[in-house]
């Protein structure tokens, strides 16, 4: 009897713990899941930089818009060529003074196609100039500029820059006009705008050459037109001076035999 309530206890006992045991994990929290570590991404190397291109006037100017006119003319004359040699393959600076459409537009009608080939390539480098000029220096430079176009004197291809204030004057002796703005600058390469476009003496107002000085009569003709003269004791005049004297010779003897006849 009392094994029989000891094993009914034991029982009891053994039913209590397993539903305690069942009611704690039932009110644990849920435990999170296990999530496998994310593989760091692979990151390509870093490439180095691309080496920066050559500089080219004729994209700059096409980048900048409103300079179709001088684009083509640069190209006609193979300017552009030149300049991509200097800028890229010499450390030279280069200054260009651009004219717009609008101041190609402006010229008198036909003045481009009356050009010669040869007068098309001083006009395009006219507008440059052969070193680095930037804002600050066009006070302090000396005139006149020589350009590529070459002679600066007098009546060839002369260019001079002065400054009021920010403003940058520029004269050819024929165009009077001012920078109105920076296009490019890096410090080899100077684009500054223009609205009108520059004309060289040489080309729109030649001066007529100086009239060739008369030529020195030379000594020796001199003496070869004494020589043709007549001589005053050549023998032909000799024979005249002989041929009056005897004529007037033999008038006087006629003439005072008649006188002697009529005294008679």
């Amino acid at each position: 009897m009392i094994m029989k309530q000891f094993d009914h206890l034991m029982l009891f006992f053994l039913l209590h713990t397993c539903c305690s045991t069942l009611l704690t994990l039932a009110q644990a929290p849920a435990a999170a899941p296990v999530v496998a570590p994310k593989a760091a991404p692979v990151l390509a190397p870093a490439s180095s930089p691309a080496p920066p291109g050559p500089t080219n006037v004729t994209k700059i100017l096409e980048k900048a818009g409103q300079f179709s006119t001088f684009i083509r003319l640069m190209k006609a004359t193979q300017v552009a060529n030149q300049l991509l040699g200097q800028l890229n393959n010499t450390n030279n600076g280069i200054t260009i003074f651009a004219p717009t459409d609008s101041a190609f537009s402006s010229l008198k009608s036909g003045t481009l196609n009356s050009l010669s080939d040869e007068q098309k390539v001083e006009l395009i480098q006219f507008h440059i100039i052969p070193t680095y000029l930037s804002s600050a220096q066009f006070q302090t430079i000396s005139n006149p500029l020589r350009t590529q176009a070459g002679d600066s004197g007098d009546g060839k291809f002369p260019l001079n820059v002065t400054t009021s204030g920010d403003t940058v004057n520029i004269t050819s002796g024929l165009t009077n006009t001012s920078v109105s703005g920076t296009v490019y600058t890096d410090g080899q390469l100077a684009v500054y705008q223009i609205d009108r476009v520059l004309q060289p003496l040489q080309i729109f107002d030649p001066r007529p050459p100086a009239p060739a000085p008369a030529p020195a009569k030379s000594k020796k003709k001199k003496d070869d037109d004494v020589a043709d003269s007549p001589a005053d004791d050549s023998p032909d005049n000799s024979k005249a001076v002989r041929f009056i004297m005897g004529n007037n010779v033999g008038l006087f003897g006629v003439t005072a035999i008649v006188i002697a006849l009529i005294s008679l």
